[in-house]
């Protein structure tokens, strides 16, 4: 399943969630400049999130090998909490990481505000950290990505319009398919998921306690983030948005 677009127009323009997206693709040039070599692998020991550094298992000064490449952990354990959530593998893992967030973010930002969601964002992406660090406290792996903050925004999302229709492609062998979907029941489905992956240990390299954590964080977060006036401008603009689980 993958979300194509949702039946909720925004009032506000969605500068935040465009500049988090600008400054994910800046990053991404940038290390894609590097090459896929020496200079990338230190970028990702100096800025991704190395679990075991972050709980002082790993010292900086450690060297962690990545096939034929060697790299030196440094930098700030704390501050690689926040370079990571800006860093990507690849184009593919920038577009839909970039893509779920634009399907789902410019709609809470509506609700929040600029400031607010911009906020919300960092604060679900280290919540999210978190989780992932305590499923694996002494991982020396590095973890990159804007998932686990845009995790929490789909988790925001599920309380605030749980009943708005998404349109979501589905692919089963040769039949493609779109088909509107009730929020509620697209990120249920995505987030259950998650939870067998993880449990099952299937996760095959993704940060799956990441997304779990960032999702429940992003939900238990909306009252203290949310603005009661925006979400009623909303509805006096027309939305056909419901109301919000609580």
């Amino acid at each position: 399943m993958f979300p194509l677009k949702d039946d909720n127009p925004t009032l506000l323009t969605p500068y935040v969630t465009v500049l988090i997206i600008a400054v994910n693709v800046a990053v991404w040039l940038t290390l894609e400049h590097a090459g896929s070599g020496s200079g990338y692998l230190r970028a990702l020991c100096e800025h991704g999130l190395i679990p075991g550094h972050v709980t002082g298992s790993i010292l900086p000064g450690t060297q962690i090998r990545g096939g034929r490449f060697v790299c030196t952990v440094g930098g700030e354990a704390w501050w690689s909490v926040f370079t990571s959530m800006f860093m990507h593998g690849g184009w593919l893992h920038l577009i839909m990481n970039m893509w779920f967030l634009w399907v789902f973010g410019n709609n809470i930002e509506d609700a929040m505000g600029h400031v607010r969601f911009a906020v919300f964002y960092l604060v679900c992406g280290v919540l999210a950290t978190a989780a992932h660090v305590a499923s694996g406290p002494g991982s020396p792996v590095p973890t990159i990505g804007a998932s686990g903050a845009i995790s929490g925004v789909m988790g925001a999302y599920l309380v605030l319009y749980p009943r708005v229709r998404v349109s979501t492609l589905f692919i089963i062998f040769i039949i493609i398919r779109i088909i509107p979907l009730p929020a509620w029941l697209l990120l249920l489905e995505w987030f259950a998921l998650q939870l067998f992956t993880g449990a099952a240990g299937v996760a095959g390299g993704v940060a799956v306690w990441a997304h779990v954590g960032g999702f429940i964080a992003g939900g238990l977060l909306i009252p203290l983030f949310r603005s009661g006036k925006l979400l009623e401008a909303k509805r006096r603009a027309g939305a056909n948005i419901g109301s919000p689980l609580f």
